[in-house]
């Protein structure tokens, strides 16, 4: 009897996943280089899957010559300077032929779960979303990747790493012909991730959150390469990605509001506790009619109880 995965081969073709990316100016030292051990390990994924950095930041299109993938460098920038997702998006949808496609950030990771619960995701069909918390782990040196080293990373992240909270994406799975039309958020900053959980439920697709299938690693950095040093929300390129996106409201989407899970191989209806029954009660009048006005007068109310909840646990 033919396993799972031999089916799924079958059935897709050989290259069946595009994972892209618009890393950072490979001009730091850090960033230089959790940005290569990152492409290293995509490159590592396999034969059915094709590689695409995005951009003319220095240093790419050397170092994508270098790991032999893809490079498309006219990528439309905002008025700064910075890379536009739509820009991005548009030129590898346009660029690329396999069923699905991958948005992975340039600091990541990836190991062979990815691969394989995209797969299993592309043979039940339909449009959907895959999305899920990383973890993060202090890297300082270049990843040696002599056979056994998949499992000498899992190891060390048993060991140092730590689950990111459910909030900001680093990674978007999706069949080819989802998100065609992307606001011009500005890249690497926040808001952007957000709307894409948004999009997905306001457009009925499956929003699954597979943290418990996936295992993706955040390599650690600071926030050198952003103007003034200032994390992205920081700054006013965020305020526009807000704006973009259609409010605050909008890009308060998170994990939280994924309505499925990808849970041992098996893909189930979200689990509900206090923070997910909120966050379904905040966003039913924004994706069921459209009011804006009134998720902002649910979210407000419960975001009153929840601080008078915990100040009564502080002082009972």
């Amino acid at each position: 009897m033919k396993s799972m995965n031999e089916v799924i081969h079958n059935i897709l073709p050989m290259t069946f996943l595009t994972i892209f990316s618009a890393p950072k100016p490979f001009v730091d030292l850090h960033i230089r280089l959790i940005q290569r051990n990152a492409i290293a390990s995509w490159c590592r994924l396999g034969a059915d899957v094709e590689v695409i950095l995005a951009g003319e930041e220095p240093g790419l299109a050397e170092t994508a010559h270098e790991f032999g993938v893809r490079h498309l460098a006219q990528v439309g920038r905002n008025r700064l300077g910075t890379p536009l997702v739509s820009s991005i998006f548009g030129l590898v949808q346009a660029n690329s032929t396999t069923p699905l496609l991958a948005y992975v950030n340039a600091d990541i990771l990836l190991l062979t779960s990815f691969v394989t619960m995209a797969r299993w995701m592309m043979e039940r069909k339909g449009k959907f979303l895959l999305v899920g918390q990383r973890w993060d782990l202090d890297v300082g040196e270049p990843l040696e990747f002599s056979p056994g080293w998949a499992g000498r990373l899992e190891d060390q992240l048993q060991k140092e790493g730590s689950l990111h909270a459910p909030a900001g994406s680093d990674y978007f799975i999706f069949p080819r012909g989802c998100f065609e039309k992307i606001p011009d958020f500005s890249i690497g900053r926040a808001g952007w991730d957000n709307w894409m959980i948004f999009e997905a439920r306001r457009q009925g697709w499956q929003t699954v959150d597979a943290t418990k299938s996936i295992t993706i690693i955040h390599q650690q950095h600071d926030y050198a390469h952003l103007p003034g040093g200032q994390p992205h929300h920081h700054l006013p390129e965020t305020d526009e990605n807000i704006r973009l996106a259609g409010g605050r409201e909008v890009t308060r989407f998170s994990l939280l509001d994924a309505d499925h899970q990808l849970v041992n191989g098996r893909l189930r209806n979200r689990s509900w506790n206090f923070e997910t029954l909120r966050r379904a009660i905040e966003t039913y009048p924004l994706l069921k009619w459209n009011n804006y006005s009134l998720t902002a007068k649910f979210t407000s109310f419960f975001h009153r109880l929840k601080y008078k909840f915990h100040a009564q646990k502080v002082n009972p």
